[in-house]
């Protein structure tokens, strides 16, 4: 129950910091990368959920918070599982900020974002061009290739 009312606290400090939460700027991202995989529009989310495309707006960049219900809304119209909004979070930055919020010394509140590479426009061509490869064949050479290029990258 420590954890609960920790979390609580913590976030009572957040909100009074006026700063968006990680949390809500990577499901923002995370619902504008989806978004736009599907070539949806702002204006099309929004009519389908209900909100202005301004709101939308404000979801993607995090400034508002999406509650659970129109994430739920968010995931249906999507196409996708609702977790897939979390995905990639980098749980440890959460648990060193929360570790930082309690700590005296520390007195900013403002939490980076860390750098996704699939948030990346880039990420999104190369998927899109990989789904349009005409055979099953193809795209599993491609994959093996860009599997075995990485590799050596990485020695």
């Amino acid at each position: 129950m420590s954890d609960f009312n920790a979390n609580i606290d913590r976030n009572l400090k957040v909100e009074a910091s006026k700063q968006p939460d990680p949390v809500d700027i990577h499901v923002g991202k995370r619902i504008k990368l989806r978004r736009t995989m599907l070539k949806v529009s702002q204006d099309q989310l929004a009519n389908e959920i209900g909100v202005t495309f301004q709101q939308i707006q404000k979801y993607e960049s995090g400034h508002n918070r999406v509650s659970a219900s129109r994430l739920f809304d968010i995931s249906i119209f999507l196409s996708c599982h609702i977790s897939y909004f979390f995905e990639d979070f980098e749980i440890n930055s959460r648990l060193k900020q929360n570790k930082n919020i309690y700590s005296d010394n520390d007195t900013s509140h403002k939490q980076k974002t860390p750098t996704d590479p699939m948030l990346k426009t880039e990420t999104l061509e190369i998927v899109r061009a990989y789904w349009k490869l005409p055979s099953d064949d193809l795209r599993k050479s491609i994959r093996n290739l860009l599997i075995s290029l990485s590799k050596r990258e990485s020695n």
